[in-house]
C-alpha cells in the first residue's frame, strides 16, 4: 500500500518538476528562485511586464535591464510565456450589459 501511494505521488509530482515558469504570471519569489535572479532583477522583470502589458515571447526577457545574453541562455529552458494576468480592476470597471430580450415588468 505504501509503495502504491509513493508511486502515485512520484507520478503526479514528476510533471511539476519539469514545468517552466510563466514570465507573465510569476511572482517575485518565484523569479528569485531562478538561478542568477535576485530581488532587484526579479522586480525589474515584474516592472517590465507591467509597463509592456506582459511578455510576448521568452526572448523579450533580454530587453529587461540586467539580463544579459549569458544569463538569458541559462534561464531560457526554465521559462515560458502564457497570457498576461488579467487585471481585476479592468474587469470590474466594465459596466454590466442588460439582456436585449428582457421585457420590463417581467
Amino acid at each position: 500500500m505504501i509503495r502504491l501511494l509513493l508511486a502515485l505521488v512520484v507520478a503526479l509530482a514528476a510533471p511539476l518538476a519539469d514545468a517552466a515558469l510563466n514570465l507573465n504570471t510569476a511572482t517575485k519569489d518565484e523569479l528569485i528562485a531562478l538561478s542568477g535572479i535576485g530581488p532587484a532583477k526579479a522586480q525589474a522583470i515584474i516592472d517590465y511586464r507591467t509597463q509592456h502589458g506582459g511578455f510576448k515571447s521568452v526572448d523579450e526577457l533580454k530587453d529587461v535591464k540586467g539580463i544579459g545574453a549569458k544569463r538569458f541562455e541559462k534561464l531560457k529552458p526554465e521559462l515560458t510565456i502564457g497570457p498576461a494576468a488579467v487585471k481585476t480592476a479592468a474587469r470590474e470597471a466594465k459596466p454590466a450589459t442588460a439582456k436585449s430580450d428582457a421585457k420590463p415588468g417581467k
